[in-house]
């Protein structure tokens, strides 16, 4: 046998010995983009980046994904990327939650049981228009859920605590208003155009909370705090003025960001006074909250006056025409709705994607440009993982490993669809999109209940799935945050890789962005006491991602993924100022090369490369090594042709 075959058998054979579940499974073959740097998709400002270490997957095996998942990486369609934490300016911790040990909260039990009354028939009946109308053009609609109530349906609410609990669809309605009320101001010149103003946010306000108000305590149902946040929003953009970097900023702004929010809750409470005679509702500012009160006590005053007199022309006893009527007819029947989830391979289906258009167009505002079919595809169809098919042997799920979608239908149609992927040790959870007309069912934090549920359900016929995977986890952003209430979650360590319970982690990323979380424990496992936490320093711009002025993104955008789309800036490896961890082996001499279908080490490959081509090879090796780790380095196909 030839030196030449020789050397190609011993390589094939290395790789069918270390190929993460042998040749059944297949092998994992990736292409080295190498760093990659990006403008932040979390923290909005278009100043700081992110930078991160990323691979084209032409195959990936189920083993070797859970292994780089447990070395921080993740998935956005075939390409594969890290974030060098150190450097990001929001880093992305890698969170997890060990299902059997889940146990919901007060809010996901609610979440849970909002659910079943709307299947159920009880939440609100007005809410079967919802199921009814469907917009495929992605187009906001405005569907005036409020226009229905009348002064008696407001009596109620305010009076029965059972119907206080039916108002969810009315919130995203005033939602939607205010975030007029605000453009309206933008466009006439009020607030700069330049500013990125969060979105409004409305609360249902509880009846402790009316006793603690003076006017109109009982008639008030709902609050707004925008204003404040809009208030930061230009008291950041006056900071920017003052140090050069904006000159947008207008004079009538910069008072209104040095006082209080109240300028700023009159002036929209102006401009919501249609309200009042469009939904029911009075629309006030108090010291700077945007109050709705129910109007419906001035026209029921009204409605006394007009019986009382009636009743001097009627006999004693005899009752309306209406209320006979309604009292003969009685309360219609329940219309129960059938829910069902389906598990499907990943793939491309056209009403997903008319779904998924809609909800990034009206929750994300996306232009329809950004949402083509094709970055789609790439996006949430086109999955390099390989299938592993049932096997009945308890070591995989009736479903088989891999990528998937989890559609959610009522009474057939479309509401939801979770992107997954279904792995040896977990289900990881990629992204979901949901029916915008449904916002106030919280489908996302529902999913993540569902899918919580699937991993417990299936330990039965693949013991080895233990975890729910929620992606990254990033403290410094509100629209993050959500995924820590998925307890007890842990979070891996972005240097050792150990997994770190999230309740002793957090008082240190409370004072410091970047935590090298194996630090706060000892080498027999005991944690640090609080009085060495508090000796971290804390980061001089720190307050401005914790402060009560974050800018608020609801809680179900989930498994939101950055845009590589616009990164193709691939960092110059010999001039990045960027400080990696050290490589546990530092000889770069056994990883795997793939040329076209021969597997070789690099060490046996060394010589056939001139000086500079070595050196210029070793050192994306070496880079390449430290982000994989060396068991996988040995183990993964490096592609170079």
């Amino acid at each position: 046998m030839s030196e030449k075959k020789k050397m190609r058998s011993e390589a094939s054979s290395s790789n069918s010995n270390s190929s993460g579940g042998g040749n059944s499974r297949g092998e994992t073959v990736v292409a080295d983009v190498g760093r990659r740097r990006n403008t932040c998709g979390y923290c909005k400002s278009g100043g700081p980046t992110s930078i991160s270490h990323g691979v084209w997957a032409r195959s990936l095996t189920v083993d070797d994904y859970q292994a780089l998942l447990d070395r921080g990486w993740r998935r956005s369609g075939c390409f594969l990327y890290k974030p060098e934490m150190e450097k990001t300016c929001c880093p992305s911790y890698t969170i997890r939650l060990r299902a059997g040990e889940f146990v919901p909260s007060k809010e996901q039990r609610r979440v849970l049981k909002s659910m079943q009354r709307f299947l159920d028939g009880t939440l609100d009946r007005r809410s079967d228009d919802l199921m009814d109308t469907t917009d495929t053009s992605g187009i906001s609609q405005t569907t005036t859920f409020s226009q229905s109530r009348s002064p008696a349906t407001m009596k109620s609410l305010r009076d029965n605590p059972e119907e206080k609990n039916k108002t969810e669809p009315l919130i995203p309605y005033m939602e939607s208003q205010i975030d007029k009320a605000v453009q309206t101001c933008i466009e006439s010149g009020d607030l700069c155009s330049d500013i990125q103003f969060p979105k409004a946010s409305v609360k249902k306000v509880a009846p402790v909370k009316r006793k603690l108000s003076t006017e109109g305590a009982e008639d008030m149902l709902f609050t707004s705090s925008i204003s404040f946040q809009i208030a930061a929003a230009l008291r950041r953009g006056r900071k920017d003025v003052e140090h050069g970097k904006s000159s947008k900023l207008g004079a009538w702004e910069s008072e209104m960001a040095a006082d209080s929010p109240k300028l700023i809750a009159e002036k929209l409470a102006s401009c919501l006074n249609n309200l009042a005679e469009s939904s029911g509702f009075l629309v006030r500012a108090c010291n700077g909250h945007i109050n709705f009160y129910s109007s419906e006590r001035r026209v029921d005053e009204d409605s006394v006056v007009s019986s009382q007199n009636e009743s001097k022309q009627s006999t004693s006893g005899s009752c309306s025409k209406e209320s006979c009527s309604s009292t003969a007819q009685g309360s219609p029947e329940l219309k129960r709705r059938r829910f069902e989830v389906r598990l499907k391979r990943s793939s491309f289906d056209p009403e997903e994607y008319s779904l998924y258009r809609r909800y990034q167009i009206r929750v994300h505002n996306d232009s329809p440009d950004e949402v083509a079919e094709s970055s789609y595809r790439r996006f949430l169809v086109d999955t390099p993982l390989v299938f592993v098919p049932p096997s009945g042997d308890l070591t995989v799920p009736p479903c088989g490993f891999g990528s998937f979608h989890q559609q959610y239908l009522i009474d057939g149609r479309l509401v939801a669809v979770g992107v997954i992927d279904i792995l040896p040790k977990c289900l990881s959870s990629k992204y979901l999109f949901w029916d915008p007309d449904l916002a106030f069912l919280s489908l996302g934090k529902y999913s993540a209940l569902q899918e919580i549920r699937w991993i417990k359900e299936n330990q039965v016929h693949c013991p080895s799935l233990q975890y729910y995977y929620l992606g990254y986890y990033i403290h410094s952003c509100n629209k993050m945050r959500y995924k820590a209430a998925y307890r007890p979650s842990e979070l891996l360590c972005p240097l050792r890789y150990q997994w770190v319970p999230f309740d002793v982690a957090k008082p240190l990323l409370d004072r410091k962005r970047y935590v090298v979380l194996s630090d706060i424990a000892t080498e027999n496992g005991e944690h640090l006491p609080p009085s060495i936490l508090e000796n971290y320093e804390e980061q001089n711009d720190e307050k401005q991602f914790h402060g009560s002025n974050d800018i608020f993104v609801g809680e179900d955008d989930e498994m939101d993924e950055p845009d590589f789309e616009d990164s193709d800036d691939e960092l110059d490896p010999e001039s990045s100022d960027v400080q990696l961890p050290k490589v546990e082996n530092g000889d770069v001499g056994n990883v795997l090369i793939g040329l076209k279908e021969v597997r070789l080490r690099y060490k046996d490959l060394r010589e056939a490369f001139g000086s500079s081509e070595r050196r210029f090879m070793e050192t994306q090796l070496h880079r390449y090594m430290r982000a994989v780790g060396t068991e996988l380095s040995e183990r993964i196909v490096y592609s170079l042709g």
